[in-house]
């Protein structure tokens, strides 16, 4: 096999605006992915893979809400865990089914995957993160949260902390040479060291981990697929411009000079730095149908170290 390629797909590559993430959707959803992921197999490149998981981790709290009468209702950081196994199903049966209809035997492996995070993160003293149902009182919501009030209702706010460690970064690693792997979605199931390893419930951005998955599987690239094809200054105003290929330098550049906020491009763009800081050759930032064409360098935005 040549370069490794860790591709983190974003949440609209697995679910649509609209859609209410039945099964039948994300079948169809990841049949798509999968056709993008089978082509870039047969050019050579060695695949990993991670996603996001809002919308899917989303249902999974609502459904622990509707059913707590009847069952009782599990951690963050478990449905965190329940996510990645069934997002990882999906794209394991529809990449196993492209890849054999080509003829390739290439198995494909997810892993339940653990990311360290720091008990003394800001973000615990801070949550920020909205997750689960909108409530229209507080009266069934667990009085140790942290709750916001929105127009829509009540709603809980979880810490996002960086991700410190991939607790199973050398077993992906060694999987990932005989075997595309799925691993760390949703930005990973969040653990703290307290006398060996303990759940937290925190949501860890997941392009932030994306990064350091790059980093252990020592990837060759990084593609961070989103709902645009470009990386823009100026997004969304009368003199938006889209990058095409920049280096790292003016990477940071236009981050200190605030083009990408926290809520949108931000982590994306964050993640594309470290992960050039720390080894990385190349990091793509586009669309999932545009992917291809990025890796050619014919479309996307391209970030290297240097010209």
């Amino acid at each position: 096999m040549g370069k490794t390629l860790l591709v983190a797909l974003g949440g609209n590559a697995l679910l649509k605006p609209g859609q209410k993430g039945t099964a039948a959707q994300h079948v169809q959803n990841v049949d798509r992915v999968a056709e993008h992921l089978a082509n870039l197999h047969n050019r050579g490149f060695r695949l990993v893979l991670t996603h996001g998981n809002g919308p899917q981790v989303g249902n999974i709290l609502l459904q622990q809400e509707k059913a707590r009468d009847y069952a009782p209702p599990l951690p963050l950081h478990v449905c965190v865990a329940q996510s990645q196994g069934m997002i990882g199903s999906f794209l394991q049966e529809a990449l196993y089914n492209k890849l054999h209809a080509r003829g390739f035997r290439v198995p494909v492996v997810t892993v339940v995957t653990q990311v360290l995070v720091d008990r003394d993160d800001p973000a615990f003293s801070h949550p920020t993160k909205p997750v689960g149902p909108y409530y229209p009182t507080r009266d069934r919501m667990d009085p140790r949260w942290k709750v916001i009030r929105t127009v829509k209702g009540f709603r809980r706010v979880v810490p996002s902390p960086r991700p410190k460690e991939i607790v199973e970064a050398a077993e992906i690693r060694k999987i990932s040479r005989q075997a595309i792997v799925i691993a760390a979605g949703g930005g990973g199931v969040p653990v703290v060291r307290e006398r060996g390893l303990r759940g937290v419930d925190a949501v860890i951005d997941k392009d932030l981990t994306a990064a350091k998955l790059a980093e252990a599987v020592q990837a060759d690239i990084l593609a961070i697929l989103t709902d645009v094809d470009y990386v823009y200054l100026h997004y969304k105003q009368p003199n938006q411009k889209h990058l095409e290929k920049v280096t790292l330098d003016e990477l940071q550049k236009y981050q200190a000079a605030g083009h990408f906020p926290p809520g949108s491009m931000g982590p994306k763009v964050q993640a594309a730095i470290r992960f050039l800081q720390r080894g990385g050759g190349k990091v793509i930032i586009t669309s999932l149908d545009r992917l291809e064409d990025a890796i050619d360098g014919e479309w996307g935005t391209v970030v290297t170290k240097n010209k």
